[in-house]
């Protein structure tokens, strides 16, 4: 029945017993998803109802805030930093260009964490307003659902107010995961790290993913020594292997220690500061130990199990295509469904739910040809398929063009760092697949290049466009002879 209902586009039209509810949507988590689709469901004229945890930077469970993790406590506070460490070694090969550094470098971490906190600030108001002007009513509080229709909302002072609605969405996000190991409590997440009242001196990082590999890079660049440990060979399990191996370099060119294939066992508070004890015996010592060890589905206090609803293993909320649990009146989008945890995502499944749910166009998120990047330094950017994946499912052969050069800037500066952009190319079809680059950029310029992947660009289309001179982009388009060829026969490397 309720595939029939979204097939015939009934589920917009309430009959006279539906009426009595308090909203037609209420949504759950007011992050880049919720917020996403409350606006645009209120644009095909429902009348929707949010609810989000009083701000903080740092989330708790009393604590949140309009915008959500990535607003807040993710995507733009960590850009803002990244570009923050960037400066100190574009400054020190502003030398070889002429400009006159003389004077020592020396970074103002309070004002920088100022400046951090007004932007957040100034967006989470932002946030608000684009509620308001939707005609969405925002609760502050913190939301459970107490039967198919029902939501209640505690507010900070132990007030439970209950709302019915026709439909209830879940956006609630993900929240970061720590490994239970002997001082633990000694160890931050992601969310401390951003709102730091010092600037560490040494660093150990538990990690190999986004989060681990983006604060190496940024502590370094302040000046901070820091020690990465993670447990493969390489960091960034799931890129192309040939493109971890780059960043890898680039990070250990930057005077990043690096630890492969280690994980810590215990932590230690002393009177120098935190000693930390390795899987392989070794002390490190450190001012700040981050646990950058994942994030988990934020679907503990939402009481869903209690009403029917279907979790996997990780807490994650079971959806159909459509972004709908189990139950008809349940739908669920972003992180806390788990399939792909990128904000663009969050608001592109928002998007098809209210379409779905509102507008009487049942749509589906497409997942495939969805671009990504690492900011590392330099930053990491990828779309379609690694190699590994283009052995595993292409049906023919793949052509792979690579590129790895110098960037002009570092000619003169001297810095010993290299770009690498590689194509994956379908030889029966000659359609592009897949393209990666590390290097300055990198998620400007593959931007451009998701756009042309998404429409089926070949090889020969990248072939035909004139490239912009002098330019790193240009080398997309440059590149004519395969340094390889992929078969489905060759298994890809594991455990890297």
């Amino acid at each position: 029945m309720a595939r029939k209902m979204l097939i015939d586009g009934e589920i917009n039209k309430p009959s006279e017993e539906e009426r009595h509810y308090d909203f037609d949507l209420f949504v759950i988590g007011a992050g880049s998803g919720g917020v996403r689709a409350s606006r645009f469901s209120a644009q095909y004229g429902a009348k929707v109802g949010i609810c989000e945890l009083p701000f903080h930077p740092i989330s708790s469970e009393v604590s949140g805030g309009v915008g959500g993790t990535c607003v807040i406590r993710g995507c733009v506070p960590k850009k803002i930093l990244v570009y923050g460490a960037s400066f100190g070694p574009e400054l020190e090969d502003a030398r070889s260009y002429g400009w006159e550094v003389n004077d020592r470098l020396n970074l103002n971490w309070k004002k920088l964490l100022h400046k951090k906190t007004e932007e957040i600030v100034r967006l989470n108001g932002i946030y608000k307003r684009l509620l308001s002007n939707a005609g969405v009513k925002l609760f502050e509080g913190e939301g459970r659902i107490i039967s198919p229709n029902e939501v209640e909302v505690i507010q900070l002072d132990g007030t439970k107010i209950s709302y019915s609605a026709k439909h209830i969405l879940v956006a609630t996000g993900s929240k970061a995961q720590r490994p239970v190991i002997p001082g633990q409590e000694l160890a931050i997440t992601s969310d401390e790290a951003l709102s730091l009242e010092d600037l560490p001196r040494r660093a150990v990082i538990l990690g190999g993913g986004y989060i681990a590999v983006e604060f190496a890079s940024i502590w370094r660049g302040m000046g901070a020594t820091v020690d990465l440990c993670f447990r493969k060979e390489l960091p960034l399990r799931g890129f192309d292997d040939e493109m971890r191996a780059v960043v890898a370099r680039n990070l250990e060119g930057r005077g990043i220690n690096m630890h492969p294939c280690t994980t810590l066992t215990e932590l230690v508070k002393t009177e120098n500061g935190i000693r930390v004890r390795t899987d392989h015996g070794e002390d490190l010592l450190a001012d700040v130990v981050l646990f950058a060890t994942g994030r988990v589905p934020n679907s503990k206090r939402l009481n869903l199990e209690a009403v029917g609803v279907e979790l996997d293993k990780t807490g994650a909320v079971k959806v159909d295509e459509f972004s709908r649990t189990n139950i008809p009146s349940i739908w669920a989008i972003g992180d806390v469904t788990n399939r792909m945890n990128l904000t663009p995502v969050a608001l592109m499944e928002g998007t098809c739910f209210a379409k779905t749910a509102f507008g009487g166009v049942p749509t589906k998120p497409d997942y495939t040809h969805i671009p990504c990047a690492v900011f590392c330094i330099p930053p990491l950017s990828v779309v379609g398929l690694s190699e590994e994946e283009a052995i595993e499912k292409a049906n023919g052969d793949t052509a792979v063009y690579t590129s790895t050069f110098n960037p002009m800037k570092n000619t003169i500066s001297g810095r010993q760092e290299k770009s690498v952009m590689k194509l994956l190319v379908d030889k029966e079809t000659d359609k592009v697949i897949g393209a990666s680059m590390c290097g300055p950029d990198a998620a400007e310029i593959m931007q451009g290049i998701a756009v042309a992947i998404k429409c089926g660009a070949t090889k020969a289309d990248f072939d035909a466009t004139v490239g912009i001179h002098p330019s790193a982009a240009e080398e997309f388009v440059t590149m004519r002879t395969a340094t390889r060829i992929l078969s489905p026969a060759n298994k890809p490397k594991t455990n890297l």
